[in-house]
């Protein structure tokens, strides 16, 4: 019998789907939901437990009592500040850790160690439960990248791969050769929304998304679904660069409808086709 699980579940959707995919595979699930995090609507039709974020010690009590033996962290978490966060003394050893790898990298590498090797947990990914959700090669739709827009690919990946280790985030957007942004702490919609303003004239931007070289992706797996779509679709962009088999794809379906409506491309792409030895995990 497969081992039973355990989701650290933050916003978005992706808990859901882990909750769904367990039901699915007929495997147990426990569900812990962060306090002013996690969504009630995507947790509450799965056994679960409402826990402030820095309550580590009530956490992980909770899942040895509930006999779960693996942990998938799902969803992004809005970081608080340190008095709201109020660390109890599981949560001040584990950022602690991470404090000594500045920025989010850092941190979450140190929770997965830490849940592993002192907590005695199996840390999976959420492409573990979620294979069939992970992007494909080449175009999703009718629709496929110009000359132009490879070009564009082309260089996002090579910015990628230079800020990666700088920890600033994921994504960038990129028209006609030039960058007009980086995603930071607003994500992935805040970026396309502030690009929005930079558009110059001609063919839109690119939003090339992939994991930061080094990335720990078993705590953040890039994602995009349709909310991606449609915030691209309202700022122009001509289409959606992912990495194959290390992005998750939410409602691939209404992605594709939505892409073939707007005339966008969504494409699946290898990185290290454009920069050797582009790697989460190098």
């Amino acid at each position: 019998m497969a081992p039973k699980v355990g989701i650290l579940a933050g916003g978005g959707p992706l808990p859901g789907y882990l909750v769904d995919a367990c039901r699915s595979s007929g495997r147990d699930v426990f569900v812990i939901a962060f306090e002013g995090q996690a969504d009630p609507r995507v947790v509450e039709a799965a056994p679960h437990a409402w826990v402030r974020l820095g309550a580590a010690g009530e956490a992980l009590d909770r899942l040895r009592a509930e006999a779960v033996e693996e942990i998938v962290m799902a969803g992004p978490v809005t970081r608080p500040t340190w008095r709201e966060l109020r660390p109890d003394r599981r949560a001040a050893k584990f950022l602690g850790r991470g404090l000594l790898n500045k920025g989010d990298d850092g941190l979450l590498g140190a929770i997965v160690r830490a849940l592993e090797e002192e907590e005695g947990f199996r840390v999976i990914g959420a492409d573990d439960l979620l294979d069939d959700l992970q992007a494909t090669a080449g175009p999703f739709g009718a629709y496929g990248p110009d000359e132009d827009s490879t070009a564009d690919i082309e260089q996002g990946v090579r910015v990628l791969h230079t800020t990666g280790p700088l920890d600033i985030g994921q994504a960038v957007i990129v028209q006609q050769g030039i960058v007009l942004g980086l995603e930071a702490a607003e994500g992935t919609r805040g970026l396309i929304e502030r690009c929005a303003g930079l558009r110059r004239e001609g063919r839109g931007g690119v939003l090339v998304k992939l994991p930061k070289p080094g990335q720990e992706t078993r705590a953040d797996m890039p994602s995009i679904g349709p909310e991606t779509l449609r915030a691209a679709a309202a700022s122009g962009l001509a289409g959606i660069a992912v990495a194959t088999g290390a992005t998750l794809v939410f409602e691939r379906d209404e992605v594709v409808r939505l892409a073939d409506e707007h005339g966008l491309f969504v494409v699946g792409i290898a990185p290290s086709d454009i920069v050797a030895g582009y790697a989460s995990g190098s």
